[in-house]
């Protein structure tokens, strides 16, 4: 029972609040029905294994920086299933659905937080439409991950999802290490945006261990949250203000930190961010010197990381004007062709990794982009 004068005193700065459903309502309207769950299950195996390296193929997560439009969004998957099935032997490929944008300073917040575009932030229609596309690439056979920013958001959508990552402005929150520590998919940790690898490796271990914070449950009650540790963290390369760290001795840096800390020595390279300096041209010059460390027995790169969509580049969000269907409206994009193109050379270099024998002292490859 809130004091007569609490209305003083609470809730000075809220213009109004609106009731959010629950998961389990939107559960209950979108199920994960029995063919769907194995396919999620199926899909954290599959990543589990590349990330122990019993399985030898390479983990590509691939898809538009963040999805605005979902039909074209599920056009893309359709043809990324094409591409993935073809080249199944040498990579598991997981399609990039990311809803939820980080932001510096202002900007649009993603799909769940303003599915309209406009700023009206209808939370409740972002989270259904959400979890709509989520099932319908499924649907299409294709495992799905995205990146996880409100801690709230994960209890609708999260049971869908194969793999995961905390961003680069998030790696070193607490309730993210912790919102890690209980997430049932494996976690990928991005190096910060000054180029930081040890706050990520820090919360790699972080998030390896129990914690006990607060939260909402599936029925969106407040609880108290006793996780047992995600033992299946691992480092992602972005690259950061001082230059690109997707290199060999970058990479050979990277792997010797995880060693020091008692992790095991595995990372992902977003060809993206700072990588590839912002310019969507440059991810395939990125991806072609990992191709090159794998091909030369590099077994410590387990996955690449793209940001792709139908067509190349990127277009503001202007209220006055038409959207292009299939271009990008947050960070610009490899198109569909030079996509597919960079997923087939990377095929290749899996394959040269199986005949060549590991890389222990890798050295560069090339000069980083």
């Amino acid at each position: 029972m809130t004091s007569p004068d609490s209305h003083r005193v609470i809730d000075q700065r809220i213009d109004r609040v609106v009731p959010l459903t629950t998961p389990a309502l939107l559960h209950h309207h979108l199920p994960l029905d029995a063919a769907l769950t194995e396919a999620v299950l199926d899909g954290r195996r599959a990543v589990a294994r590349v990330l122990d390296r019993a399985d030898d193929r390479l983990l590509v997560v691939v898809g538009p920086c963040s999805v605005h439009d979902p039909a074209a969004a599920l056009e893309y998957a359709a043809r990324l299933r094409t591409v993935a099935d073809r080249l199944a032997d040498d990579l598991l490929i997981v399609m990039r659905v990311y809803f939820e944008k980080p932001r510096s300073t202002v900007g649009w917040k993603g799909l769940i937080n303003d599915p309209a575009l406009d700023g009206s932030g209808d939370v409740n229609t972002g989270l259904r439409t959400a979890r709509a596309l989520l099932l319908d690439v499924l649907r299409l056979g294709l495992p799905v991950g995205c990146e996880f920013l409100d801690p709230i958001t994960p209890q609708y959508i999260a049971d869908t999802v194969a793999w995961g990552a905390i961003g680069a402005r998030t790696v070193e929150s607490q309730v993210h290490r912790q919102l890690a520590s209980g997430l049932s998919m494996a976690i990928g940790m991005k190096n910060r945006p000054d180029g930081s690898i040890g706050t990520a490796v820090d919360a790699i271990r972080a998030a390896g261990v129990p914690h006990v914070f607060p939260g909402i449950d599936v029925s969106g009650t407040p609880a108290i949250m006793h996780t047992r540790g995600n033992a299946d963290g691992h480092l992602v390369l972005r690259g950061g203000n001082d230059g690109p760290n997707y290199d060999a001795a970058s990479v050979a840096a990277a792997l010797a930190q995880l060693r020091a800390a008692g992790l095991p020595e595995r990372v992902v390279v977003d060809a993206s961010h700072a990588n590839s300096g912002k310019d969507h041209r440059r991810q395939p010059l990125v991806a072609a010197d990992v191709a090159a460390q794998l091909a030369a027995g590099q077994r410590g790169i387990v996955g690449v990381m793209l940001e792709s969509f139908l067509l190349p580049g990127r277009q503001d969000l202007d209220p006055t004007r038409e959207l292009e269907y299939g271009r990008s409206i947050t960070d610009a994009c490899l198109g569909w062709d030079d996509t597919e193109g960079v997923l087939d050379d990377l095929a290749a270099a899996v394959r040269a990794r199986r005949a060549t024998p590991a890389t222990t002292s890798p050295t560069p490859t090339s000069t980083p982009a």
